[in-house]
């Protein structure tokens, strides 16, 4: 990044770019909405460049100079990918290892060989849960397919009874807790403390997909009973590997930033004094940085080196990990430059007014401002993005626990009812050889499920902490 570019990000906020009244930001706001929406849905158009024509369109139509609409998209993009860039690029390499390397397959070998019957879809929970854990949504997907289909069919047990609890585990890691791009966005934007919203999100998200999971996979089998779809086995990472990581190894791998993390909030919570050497001393190991960068090298010799990999393979791995995440680095970025726009533009501060008005809590109106976006576009991340800049400010004067609770709440509301315009839908059927009819009673309504739920469950926390 060069000098200039570091300026600007350490620069005071970008002046308001247009003072236009509260019924024009209205009406900006649902048109750049409806330009993203439009071109995501109905021109196919790549999220990162709707997200930048709808951030342009946003502040054309509140009456700003274009320049100045520019200006706040290009700090935005710059200050999200600054903020949170080098956090998804190193849960991409941990992710990468972790699948090639064969850990994945023993984690998930290792749990199958002690449950059956009964705790077979709890089994699929706690596998899916932990390999969620610094793992992409689509990666996971693709990375537990093979083993929800093999369980199937060898247990003869109904698809939707294996894949539920599986596709629950992971969309509620995707959805909740960082290091995901979506919570990690929110965290930035509404200056939440991420180790606070990592622990607030794991006490939610048990609860949340133990319902989603095993207890909802015992209705949605009555309503779509289908069987494996044998074609659709690929092949797994370990087969071609002599060797792969112990299971304890590769479970303390996994674990370490997130233990790092929780430990930096545990003894902020504890000492609270920012000069003791204690705090200051996890206050580095527990940074979402540090934690991931200490994973990624501990992985590479826990699962690369005990795989066998050589150095030319390792590096290898780390290579290809990068190349997916390019787009996703790209839709953060514009999304990022999109919140920028509404926050530059006066949006802010109209919804600070409008909440003020209505008398809605923050929590609730957050969780709605999401769904809406969410159920429009589609992307859970572009939901989280947008709906994370429209209320960035209500969290100005909230503690910092209930900070947390507004980027879980988020988080929450961007993954409600998955449909046809969502790729995880379409991943979903075809994966499991479903039609449209049997992915919504399945996939959308167990997303619906987790919104629910874990937004209750962030509105009840609310009450009390």
């Amino acid at each position: 990044m060069t000098r200039l570019s570091v300026e600007m990000l350490a620069a005071d906020p970008v002046e308001p770019i247009t003072s236009a009244g509260h019924a024009q930001l209205g009406i900006a706001v649902l048109a750049g909405i409806a330009v993203i929406v439009l071109l995501i849905t109905k021109f196919k158009l790549h999220a990162f460049l709707a997200l930048t024509i709808g951030s342009l369109a946003l502040g054309a139509f509140a009456g700003a100079p274009l320049d100045k609409a520019i200006a706040s998209f290009s700090t935005g993009l710059g200050s999200t990918v600054a903020g949170v860039g080098v956090l998804i690029a190193l849960g991409a390499i941990l992710g990468k290892l972790l699948a090639d390397s064969g850990g994945a397959d023993q984690i998930v070998d290792t749990i199958l060989a002690k449950a059956g019957g009964r705790a077979m879809p709890w089994a699929m929970v706690l596998i899916a849960s932990v390999i969620g854990l610094p793992l992409f949504f689509e990666v996971g997907i693709v990375l537990l397919i093979p083993v929800v289909l093999m369980v199937a069919k060898r247990g003869n047990y109904s698809l939707m009874r294996i894949g539920i609890p599986a596709l629950a585990g992971l969309s509620v890691m995707h959805g909740l807790i960082p290091p995901h791009p979506g919570p990690l966005v929110a965290i930035d934007a509404v200056k939440a403390n991420l180790g606070v919203t990592l622990a607030l999100g794991i006490l939610v998200a048990i609860p949340t997909v133990i319902i989603a999971g095993p207890l909802f996979s015992k209705y949605a089998t009555r309503w779509v009973d289908v069987p494996a779809p044998e074609k659709m086995i690929p092949q797994r990472a370990s087969e071609d590997l002599d060797k792969r990581p112990g299971f304890g190894v590769t479970i303390a791998t996994v674990m370490l930033p997130v233990v790092l993390m929780l430990a930096k909030a545990l003894v902020d919570i504890i000492i609270d004094d920012p000069e003791n050497m204690v705090q200051r001393v996890f206050d580095v190991i527990g940074s979402p940085l540090i934690a991931l960068l200490a994973a990624v090298l501990v992985g590479i010799f826990t699962l690369g080196r005990a795989a066998g990999f050589t150095k030319d393979r390792i590096s290898s791995t780390v290579e290809k990990s990068l190349a997916p995440i390019a787009g996703i680095l790209l839709i953060v970025g514009a999304g990022g430059g999109f919140k920028q726009t509404l926050i530059d533009s006066g949006v802010g501060q109209m919804i600070l007014d409008i909440s003020e008005d209505w008398s809605i809590p923050a929590l609730l109106l957050a969780w709605l401002i999401a769904v809406a976006i969410r159920l429009a576009t589609g992307s859970a991340t572009v939901a989280t993005i947008s709906a994370a800049g429209l209320v960035a400010p209500l969290a100005a004067d909230m503690s910092t626990t209930h900070a947390s609770l507004l980027v879980l709440a988020i988080g929450a509301g961007s993954l409600f009812f998955s449909h046809v315009n969502d790729a995880g839908f379409w991943l979903v059927k075809e994966y499991f050889g479903l039609n449209v009819g049997q992915t919504i009673k399945t996939w959308s309504v167990m997303e619906t499920i987790i919104s629910v739920v874990a937004g209750g469950l962030v509105l009840l926390l609310s009450l009390v902490i």
